[in-house]
Formats: C-alpha cells, structure tokens, sequence
C-alpha cells in the first residue's frame, strides 16, 4: 500500500520545466501521456479495470461498470510552469483511498471508479475542462474538434493521433449514466484553510468564470522608418487594454479579471506588430457582474484602440456560470467529516462542469502557500494522507 507521498513522488520527475520551473504538462504532451500510463498501471496494479473512453477520459473500475457508480478522481495535465499538486494530487489520493478501503476489507455496494479526465486546464486548446464538457455536451462537438494550439494543429488531428477517433468525441449519455456521485478531491488553490488550520475542507461552490480573447489588429511596419506620429500600434493599445482589465475588476466588489497571455504577431524585436492577440480571465460570484466586467473592458478596448488607429474583436472561449454543488452531499460529507469547514472556490474544476448534470462534491487539501499555478504551490506530507483518509471515509460512507 502506497502513501499519497509516495505515489506522487513516482512522478516528481515527469514534465519538469526547466525554462519556468515547476511541471508544463500539456494534454497529449510527452509528460502527460507519461502520467496517463502511470495511472493506467497503478490501477491494474490495484486489480482495476481500466478503458479510455471516446473523449479521452479514463476510467478505472472496482467492480463491474454500472449505472449510479460512485465516481471520484482529478486531472494530469497542468498550466504552463504549474506546481506538483494541482490534479495529479486528486489522482493519486483516490488510489491511495482505494488502498485505504481495501485495507478496512470495505465491501462496496456499488461499484466504483478513479477517472482521469484531459485538458482540464485548457493549457493546449484553451478551452478549460474540456474532456469533461465533451462528456457532458457542454461544449459544441465541431467548436472542440476545430480548436488550435499554439503550433496550429486541430484538437481533431491531435485526438486521432492518440488513438481516439474524432467523429466520436462529444456528448456520451452512457458514460454520464454510470456517474451516480462524482467526488473531486483537490488541492486549495487560496488560503482559505490557512497556514495553520485544518487539513481538509467541503467544497460549496465555483465563482463563475471565463476566458476570452481580444484581438487588437493595427498596421505592422519597422520599428526604424516608421515615425511615431505616422504609427498604428496594436502593442499601444494593448498596454492600455490590459491596465483597463485591472480597473475594471477593482471598481467591482470580489471581481476577479488577469490577462495572462498575449501574443505579438508576428514578434519581431524591430517589428511593429501587425496584431496582438491577448486572453482575458474573469471571475465573480454573480454572474451578472462578470459580463459588466467583460463588457467594461471590450469597451475601454474599442476606444483605446480607435485612438492607436486599430480595432479590436472580442471572442468569448468558453464560460461556466457560479456553481454550487449538491446540497445534499455536500451535507451528507460533511456529516462524515466533523470539523471540515464548507469553502466557495474561485478556481474551476471538472467537478463543476458535472455538477450541472449528475450530483457532485470537493474536497479541498490545505495549501499552507495559499499560492497555486506556480512551483510555490504545496501540500505537507501530513496533510496529503490527511487528505486521503479523508476521501477514504467520504467513499466508503457513500459506496
């Protein structure tokens, strides 16, 4: 029987990077595919049945594969320089809980799965969840299959190169029937449960959030013979852009909004950009103020650009509204768990998107940094089997 320490350092080598640090571990990537054989094989070890399903998600089985299974696990894949614990700890907690139930000779009476679902992040196609939006049909099948990287390539081409067959992929009501309960152990991404405080609490639910693209097109020329009076510079109107997302979330109470990522095209040192495409990340409890927010910002974006003599396009990604998970599990777990407090969540989950349709639960694992998506996200050995223990409990009391 293998601690959760132990499992997850079995994989403290795979995806390292050594540009950002912590672990790039894009879906369908070399370190992601790596880690979906580990899993694989650490459930066939555990005497699970093991398939991939049409969208890519893998399914681990104790027991036979029935409708109103009791469903647990995370995601493998990570954002660009992510931490160690951000999904894989959901993965390996809920095998080390298996080893727990197996160890307390809990016979289940129902049966139960460990999945692993892709592209949770939405680090490679951009559009986050995506395996667990396939599964549900909360994403337009032809929008998933069109989607690009970074290096131009289809989410279609990418699927058929790892075995799935892209005129499959989409909603699939026969996996969704065989989720009775989905339970996603995670790791806190804030400091809700303090540096000091307790180990695990109850999720109740996930700000409503989204990701848009603005594209802010001008005139590319040389930096060296274009004056700056005679400039249409899509970088300038950017700038401002950017300083606008930030005024517009501070002016609104427990709004969230970054821009994380932006591209020059085509990037040249002596180049004006011709366009720069930037992302926009926006976050609020109500999702009323999260579209005031957005629509603040393509505003300030139009005129700002107008003024460079550029324009801008704003291009919605994706977006899942605030979710609040089952009531009444979320009461029946924390009945199991006495002294776990019941925490809101401004990060989104794969248990999010499945809570529109079948009853869904967190658990969140202390995180004494309260910093996540970075190398300085951490969980103590303690409170990882704390973790663990945890899930074991919430399992066996619903299994």
């Amino acid at each position: 029987m293998e601690t959760v320490n132990q499992l997850l350092d079995s994989i403290k080598d795979v995806g390292r990077d050594a540009v950002r640090g912590g672990y790039s571990r894009a879906v369908y990537s070399t370190a992601e595919l790596d880690l979906r054989s580990w899993f694989i094989e650490q459930a066939r070890q555990r005497g699970l049945d093991v398939e991939t399903d049409r969208n890519g998600i893998i399914w681990a089985w104790w027991g036979n594969p029935q409708d109103g299974a009791l469903v647990t696990g995370s995601h493998l894949d990570s954002v660009p320089g992510g931490g160690a614990f951000d999904g894989p700890l959901g993965v390996a907690s809920a095998l080390a809980a298996v080893d727990l139930l197996k160890a307390r000779r809990i016979q289940p009476r129902r049966s139960l799965a460990i999945t692993a679902f892709p592209e949770e992040e939405g680090s490679r196609f951009g559009v986050a969840c995506l395996g667990s939006r396939l599964l549900t049909g909360a994403i337009d099948v032809d929008k998933a299959r069109n989607l690009r990287d970074g290096d131009g390539n289809t989410f279609a081409d990418v699927a058929r190169a790892n075995g799935l067959d892209p005129r499959h992929i989409g909603t699939d009501p026969e996996a969704m029937a065989r989720i009775g309960d989905f339970v996603e152990l995670h790791v806190e991404q804030g400091i809700g449960l303090g540096a000091h405080g307790p180990s695990i609490a109850v999720g109740s639910s996930i700000l409503g959030h989204g990701r848009w693209k603005l594209s802010i097109s001008g005139q590319g020329n040389h930096a060296g013979t274009t004056l700056m009076a005679d400039r249409a510079d899509p970088m300038v109107a950017a700038a401002q852009t950017i300083l606008a997302v930030r005024q517009a979330a501070s002016r609104e109470p427990d709004a969230r909004a970054t821009v994380g990522r932006i591209i020059p095209v085509p990037g040249g040192t002596n180049v004006i950009a011709s366009r720069v495409d930037l992302w926009l990340d926006a976050r609020h409890p109500d999702d009323a103020v999260t579209a005031r927010v957005v629509e603040a910002i393509h505003g300030r974006a139009q005129r700002v650009a107008a003024e460079e003599g550029c324009t801008v396009t704003l291009t919605e990604e994706s977006y899942s509204g605030t979710v609040h998970f089952d009531p009444g599990l979320t009461r029946s777990i924390s009945a199991m768990l006495p002294g776990a407090p019941v925490l809101a969540t401004g990060a989104g989950h794969d248990a999010g998107v499945l809570a529109g349709f079948v009853p869904s639960a967190m658990l969140f694992v202390r995180n004494p940094s309260g910093i996540s998506h970075s190398p300085e996200e951490h969980v103590t050995d303690e409170d990882a089997d704390a973790g663990a223990a945890a899930l074991a409990d919430v399992l066996a009391g619903l299994l």
